[in-house]
């Protein structure tokens, strides 16, 4: 893809993205009690709007995070999320899959990295599966994560995961285990938490949290959940294409997908664990070759 048409395709994702962050604004749906619950720092978390709308802090006392009362076997999982402003540098904002047991461990990560103002904010994500993670990728977001809500989603089925800010890919894992790569094989929990990263968030470590500006506060919408509810260790029954996120145009992005991810990788990637000769002299299987 030329210069050309990165120009045009870039402004169109700008135009629907402030559409879409307008549609986001407005607190609807499920209540965060029917779903999810408060795991730690309950005196940093509060509610307004029937449960709508859901705040979590971090200050020097203590962070707080939530998490799914059920544990899933496939889905497409999204949450709705205003980041911390004023100089965040050194906070880290995430919203993650993550198995409960403690056994071949598997999670799929959004790690939103705060930045002191007037400087880009940064998401890395990372797929770890079967206990074998160091998958990072990181790109500079495109828009003002702290003004404006916006849509994190994650589709996970048995052939691909695909991490999305709005309805825009900027994530493929495909299951790749006819080459020895793990994929996520246990439930996992919605979960999602504000903490302290600041010994390697921002500039690998460089940047402190500046505490005169706490507290650090992180806004959530949108509590329904379209997963799979696993009972057990049993997922079998989650595979099946009576959930709409399995059928066969979920197994891979379309073309128009595929354009607007191939734009977001080229324009926006500050980091990809694949093209990391030192970590990876050889490039781990899963990668492009």
């Amino acid at each position: 893809m030329d210069f050309n048409q990165l120009r045009l395709i870039v402004p169109v994702l700008l135009l629907l993205d402030q559409s879409h962050a307008v549609i986001c604004s407005r607190p609807k749906g499920p209540s965060f009690y029917d779903n999810y619950k408060i795991s730690y720092g309950y005196d940093h978390a509060w509610s307004k709007s029937q449960g709508r709308d859901v705040q979590i802090s971090l200050d020097q006392s203590s962070g707080a995070a939530f998490q799914s009362k059920q544990t899933y076997g496939s889905g497409f999982f999204h949450l709705n999320m205003k980041l911390p402003g004023s100089n965040s540098g050194g906070v880290v904002t995430a919203f993650y899959l993550s198995s409960v047991s403690p056994n071949h461990h598997d999670e799929l990560d959004f790690e939103f990295l705060g930045n002191n103002d007037g400087k880009p904010i940064y998401l890395q994500t990372n797929v770890i599966a079967n206990g074998k993670g160091d998958r990072e990728q990181r790109i500079r977001l495109w828009f003002d994560p702290t003004s404006k809500y916006h849509s994190y989603k994650i589709l996970w089925n048995r052939f691909q995961i695909v991490f999305y800010i709005d309805n825009y890919p900027i994530r493929v894992f495909k299951n790749k285990r006819k080459l020895g790569v793990g994929f996520p094989s246990q439930p996992l929990q919605i979960e999602s938490s504000i903490w302290n990263g600041d010994n390697w968030a921002t500039d690998g470590g460089l940047t402190k949290i500046n505490w005169t500006y706490a507290p650090f506060i992180a806004g959530f919408r949108s509590f329904g959940i379209n997963g799979c509810p696993a009972y057990g260790s049993n997922m079998k029954h989650c595979y099946s294409i009576k959930f709409w996120w399995n059928r066969q145009q979920y197994w891979q992005l379309n073309p128009s997908q595929q354009r607007t991810y191939q734009t977001i990788k080229s324009k926006y990637t500050t980091y990809d664990y694949c093209t990391d000769g030192k970590r990876f002299p050889t490039p781990p299987p899963e990668c492009p070759q």
